[in-house]
């Protein structure tokens, strides 16, 4: 915790475990859809692990609301086959933003529920998130998947061998090096190719956190992930060791890094946007 609290200080962050909304007369709303990385988690049992866009209200003032509508699992495909986006075309008012961001159960070729191709269905499904926003009077803003946590001392590590819930302590193949290694390769490349072809705002978030995490390096950067020691919280007694989901830190730290992108690139959104959370001359 003391570490916790001395990155939160040295990053100017406010010391805080969850956001919310205020309850206002909201003039904009920020839909989000997305996978595990991005959703609300519970709060019970001292749950620690946070999507970013859980956390990023705290960054947020004025007459806007955020509404989350990712889920843990959820991938461009199913997102749309379980209507899930039927629920927020539903929602979708003229000048209102959605950020998409999905990949990583994008990448499960052995879940056809889920799995989509990149340069191909990955792509169209994206394609079709963007041109479904337009069509209710919606921005679309596309971002790319956050980084894993990958040091490995062998840099080969293959697709199949990765595990978005990994076993408890060291897991294989990701430990012992001190380069970051990426795990995404073409998913990350496609929120920007469509973003370019529909003339919409794209934001790379998996740059943006590439170079947080590869700056931390392979030891602190746990601090921001899911690597839980065994009896600490009631939720996770057993204690967990897993490199995609952030804590309570990560998503204060990723969503800040989204809201200073926002503010960059999305001017209309600056005034919602807390001023001290972002340098546009940095």
């Amino acid at each position: 915790m003391k570490i916790i609290n001395t990155l939160v200080l040295a990053l100017g962050l406010p010391i805080l475990a969850s956001a919310a909304p205020t309850e206002q007369t909201d003039t904009v709303t920020i839909f989000m859809i997305g996978d595990s990385t991005m959703a609300n988690k519970p709060l019970d049992k001292e749950n620690q692990e946070r999507g970013w866009g859980q956390m990023l209200p705290l960054y947020f003032q004025g007459p806007v609301k955020i509404d989350n509508h990712a889920v843990n699992g959820r991938s461009s495909k199913s997102f749309r086959s379980e209507k899930r986006w039927d629920a927020v075309m539903e929602k979708i008012r003229p000048g209102d933003y959605v950020i998409i961001q999905f990949g990583h159960n994008d990448e499960k070729i052995k879940n056809q529920d889920r799995y989509s191709e990149p340069g191909g269905t990955f792509d169209e499904n994206l394609r079709q998130y963007v041109r479904d926003t337009k069509s209710k009077g919606g921005i679309p803003i596309l971002m790319n998947c956050i980084v894993r946590r990958n040091f490995p001392a062998n840099a080969g590590l293959k697709a199949e061998d990765r595990d978005d819930n990994p076993p408890v302590g060291p897991v294989k193949d990701t430990e012992g090096g001190v380069i970051l290694v990426d795990t995404h390769g073409a998913y990350r490349d496609s929120p920007r190719r469509v973003a370019e072809e529909e003339g919409v705002v794209f934001i790379d978030m998996n740059k943006l956190t590439h170079k947080l995490v590869q700056e931390m390096g392979a030891t602190l950067s746990k601090e921001l992930f899911m690597w839980i020691p065994a009896n600490t919280y009631e939720f996770c007694p057993e204690g967990k060791a897993d490199n995609t989901h952030l804590n309570v830190l990560g998503g204060i730290v990723v969503s800040r890094l989204a809201a200073n992108a926002l503010a960059e690139k999305v001017p209309a959104l600056r005034k919602y946007i807390r001023p001290e959370v972002y340098n546009l001359n940095k």
